[in-house]
């Protein structure tokens, strides 16, 4: 069974940032894979933030998030990150991270087969 195990949420003010990691353990997914994340904000319903190919580095985004998140991983470490600069209200949300067994990377909610418990990130001044 794979464990996807999010960290690095808080508090923080409008423009500034964060780093969220995520953590995979329990088998090795192979490098034709991707990891993504996804929020989900009070009574909305769950969305795709950013994804990244484990084979290549590919990645894709959000419009909403275009320019401000950027996703990166570490193999030897089984870890994605997503750093958030010029934060805003409307990024708050729990933030999930997410595993899928294809060699390309989607921002649907449906195509994921493992999920984390999600990390909440806050926004306010």
């Amino acid at each position: 069974q794979l464990q996807l195990v999010e960290s690095g949420g808080g508090l923080v003010q409008p423009g500034g940032s964060l780093r969220l990691s995520c953590e995979a353990s329990g088998f090795t997914l192979g490098y034709n894979s991707a990891i993504g994340w996804f929020r989900q904000a009070p009574g909305k319903e769950r969305e795709g933030v950013s994804c990244i190919r484990r084979s290549d580095g590919g990645t894709n985004y959000a419009d909403s998030v275009k320019g401000r998140f950027t996703i990166s991983n570490d193999n030897a470490k089984s870890t994605v990150y997503l750093q958030m600069n010029s934060l805003r209200p409307e990024d708050t949300a729990v933030y999930h991270c997410a595993a899928v067994r294809l060699y390309y990377c989607t921002l649907y909610v449906k195509d994921y087969e493992y999920w984390g418990q999600g990390t909440q990130v806050t926004v306010s001044s």
